[in-house]
């Protein structure tokens, strides 16, 4: 009953869906107030939700329909299980194995593959265009970010994300390995299309790029799967690199710190060009990590 319980309500299911809602919110809110405006109400993002939910399906013409209406459930289906492996208000992971960082890094990826793969099930120009874009951002950024979270897995000598977290609590890891954490920062941002990155769907070039055919349902679940998984990019990042997660308050107070943080990113920089967006950062991105895991390599940092 307890399992069922984690799974569906806390610290799992609609704990998660709600927590996602609430960042979204805090998002928004942040950037509307760094740029002098007002910003949504509370209940705007569940608003918004629950008006696409209630809206019918279209489902355009010459495309899969079971590949329309079921890309959106298998990227929140995503997003939601990798929230089960992961130190979520500070608790104990509700479900943890040796290497479940893995499994859970990949399971953040689909939400990406996804998104570019609905884009390019239909016909339309601008979803194609918007699922090329997705598809490049993801190769690009997936490398950087995947690295940049195995370096505390390196210094802890463990792929379970509950063994790295508890290893962070006496080391804050931001101090020795400040080029992953700016990069798992840029890697998440990047993979979440949040501005400046946000070219794959840049709305005044190609609409709402991939999911330009989306509306209802399918619309709301892709950006269900996008909180979701901003609130567990969020959580990794503090639970790795500012000295783990261990209670409620630690985990609210430095994943929001993180927050403000990609908020004043967004508010600072102008959109990114697509070639820029991506261009050389997959390879500086990735060297920069290799050259700090070679110094922590030389250093002795890392475990054996």
């Amino acid at each position: 009953m307890s399992t069922i319980f984690a799974l569906l309500f806390f610290p799992g299911g609609l704990f998660v869906l709600a927590g996602g809602l609430a960042y979204e919110w805090a998002d928004r809110k942040l950037v509307a107030r760094l740029q002098n405006r007002i910003g949504p109400r509370w209940f705007q993002p569940l608003a918004d939700m629950v008006k696409l939910l209630a809206k019918e399906e279209v489902i355009p013409s010459g495309v899969n329909g079971f590949l329309f209406l079921g890309l959106p459930i298998a990227a929140l289906s995503g997003a939601l299980t990798a929230a089960l492996y992961v130190p979520m208000v500070g608790l104990n992971p509700t479900y943890s194995f040796p290497g479940d960082l893995i499994v859970t890094l990949y399971l953040m990826s689909l939400l990406t593959l996804c998104t570019g793969l609905a884009g390019s099930n239909t016909t339309d120009a601008f979803s194609l265009v918007g699922a090329t874009r997705t598809l490049t951002q993801l190769f690009s950024y997936e490398a950087p970010f995947l690295l940049a979270l195995l370096g505390p897995a390196l210094v802890t000598g463990s792929w379970q994300i509950s063994q790295i977290n508890a290893y962070s609590h006496d080391h804050w890891l931001l101090l020795t390995q400040p080029v992953g954490f700016v990069v798992a920062l840029i890697g998440l941002m990047g993979r979440l299309e949040l501005p400046p990155f946000d070219a794959p769907e840049a709305e005044t070039e190609i609409v709402a790029g991939a999911l330009t055919e989306y509306s209802g349902r399918g619309l709301a679940l892709f950006r269900l799967g996008r909180n979701v998984e901003l609130m567990v990019g969020l959580t990794l990042v503090a639970a790795f690199y500012l000295g783990g997660l261990s209670n409620p308050l630690e985990f609210f107070g430095k994943t929001l710190v993180l927050l403000l943080g990609l908020s004043f990113v967004q508010s600072l920089m102008a959109r990114l060009r697509i070639d820029q967006t991506v261009g050389l950062w997959w390879r500086y991105g990735a060297l920069l990590v290799l050259a700090q895991w070679l110094l922590l390599i030389l250093t002795g940092g890392i475990a054996r």
